[in-house]
């Protein structure tokens, strides 16, 4: 058995050991420790699993949860199958090299309930520009009587539209699957019956393919008539905050045609719950899928903004219809001289000031316009 070792002092005749010392033992406030977890535990239940809404916090008020939520280090939410499956998907089409087509062309999509009564004046936009073009028709309620050889045979096989129903995100996907058909079609344009060009087709063919981005009206608006339509059934795929609203009428390059086409994730969360009268809100999916889709895969592949004139200065349902009085030299003149598009949001009818509410502003030049009656 080993003894401590001594300390020698003196001439070393005197030994003295080492004296063991007691301590006493501590009082801890065991208490504090104890509230001190829970406050943490609590902190941390309130982080990992939030209210969604900021207005509902559970220990904090509205003005305490953004800042709270900002230092707060973020914690990844685990994606569903279905989710990271469409992850994967839109990486993949996002992300493959592009090649030209020897022959590139843009589709030009009519989306019609018959007749399109501006043929003649479309079949004089696209003469002398054959193999640069594309053209399919979509008609919901008769079949379209066609005055312009260029439009024969090419309607596509239609279905029921109703207006403010997800059957009109399908009539657009469905001229996009026709389209995608033909692997030289690498811009894609959604037209009404009530369509017109406003230049000629070299000055829209060039503005088209010469740019790397699609042109979806997409803007946030937290008036009653854009994320007020927004429904908590949408979590946890989409957010209030990736909500988004916008023009129906676009133009898209072939990767996002692609994504829109191959999406069921997205899409079924609209088709359930984005339909007028659900969860006591009207909500309108042609109005804000394709931003709301668009603007989260791909936001720098966006324009935010169409190049579709569309006059909705009335505050109406519908947009403005030029009848033939209307229609003159200097109104067209007008339209094409457009330099600046305001995004005007829902909740300007609360305020005294509109213009507070006009956002995002973008340049622009309208390069066919809507609701146009000659």
């Amino acid at each position: 058995m080993k003894m401590p070792h001594a300390w020698y002092l003196g001439n070393g005749n005197v030994q003295i050991m080492p004296v063991q010392r007691h301590r006493p033992t501590s009082r801890r406030p065991h208490w504090i420790i104890i509230l001190i977890c829970l406050v943490c535990v609590s902190l941390i239940g309130a982080y990992v699993y939030p209210p969604h809404r900021y207005s509902a916090c559970y220990f904090f008020s509205s003005s305490i949860c953004s800042p709270f939520t900002d230092w707060v280090p973020p914690v990844a939410r685990v994606l569903t199958d279905d989710e990271f499956a469409s992850q994967v998907l839109i990486k993949d089409i996002l992300s493959a090299p592009y090649k030209e087509p020897k022959n590139p062309k843009i589709a030009f999509m009519f989306l019609t309930p018959g007749s399109l009564p501006f043929e003649k004046l479309w079949e004089k936009f696209f003469l002398g520009h054959e193999g640069r073009f594309s053209i399919y028709v979509h008609a919901s309620r008769e079949k379209p009587v066609h005055v312009s050889p260029l439009f024969d045979g090419r309607d596509i096989q239609s279905g029921k539209v109703v207006w403010g129903k997800i059957s009109m995100v399908d009539a657009e996907r469905r001229l996009l699957a026709n389209a995608l058909q033909d692997p030289d079609n690498q811009h894609f344009v959604l037209l009404s019956d009530s369509c017109v060009p406003l230049h000629n087709f070299d000055y829209v063919y060039n503005y088209l393919m010469g740019t790397n981005v699609s042109f979806i009206d997409c803007f946030w608006d937290p008036g009653p008539h854009g994320n007020a339509r927004y429904t908590e059934h949408m979590l946890p795929e989409i957010e209030e905050k990736d909500f988004r609203k916008g023009s129906q009428w676009f133009s898209m390059k072939r990767r996002h045609a692609l994504i829109v086409l191959a999406d069921n994730l997205y899409y079924t969360k609209f088709k359930l719950y984005c339909k007028p009268g659900f969860d006591s809100r009207n909500c309108y999916a042609d109005e804000h899928y394709l931003s709301t889709l668009l603007s989260m895969v791909d936001p720098t592949g966006i324009a935010n903004w169409s190049v579709t004139h569309v006059d909705w200065s009335k505050g109406k349902w519908h947009p403005k219809a030029y009848r033939a009085q209307d229609v003159t030299f200097e109104l067209l003149k007008n339209i094409t001289s457009i330099v600046e598009n305001y995004h005007v949001t829902s909740d300007e009818k609360l305020s005294q000031s509109p213009k507070a509410h006009q956002i995002r502003q973008k340049k622009l030049k309208p390069l066919q316009a809507d609701r146009q009656v000659l």
